[in-house]
């Protein structure tokens, strides 16, 4: 009741990304969406390419934002939840992150103290173990 736009109701409290994806879900129920993923990764390219061009700490953070909210419509218009994919991806990260201190461990090296390279080699090796 009282509902002036489409994206009333939406709480703020919720976390970012899940708030994006129903900010984004409600925008589409009014036929503001893509057609098909093609624009929504044509608009994250267009995210990074802005990304990399801001010259200020204001404009980075701005465009920082934009590419997240964009990802996030990449995302939902493969028909994925975000938040699920965001999770299963930072669980992923910490299996293979402590796979690599792991093998530095038994090679006998201090993980921190490889160069990234080194550590990079490490990812790979976890990785083709999985």
């Amino acid at each position: 009741k009282g509902a002036t736009s489409a994206l009333d109701g939406v709480a703020l409290a919720l976390p970012a990304l899940m708030r994006a994806e129903k900010l984004q879900k409600r925008a589409a129920r009014q036929g503001f969406d893509w057609p098909d993923p093609a624009g929504p990764a044509a608009k994250v390219r267009e995210e990074l390419d802005e990304l990399a061009a801001a010259g200020t700490k204001a404009e980075h953070f701005d465009e920082a934002g934009d590419l997240l909210f964009a990802a996030v419509n990449l995302v939902r218009a493969h028909g994925i939840a975000p938040e699920d994919a965001l999770r299963g991806a930072n669980a992923k990260f910490e299996r293979r992150f402590r796979g690599m201190e792991a093998l530095a461990a038994e090679r006998g090296a201090d993980f921190a103290g490889l160069t990234l390279d080194q550590q990079d080699a490490l990812w790979n090796a976890v990785k083709a173990r999985e």
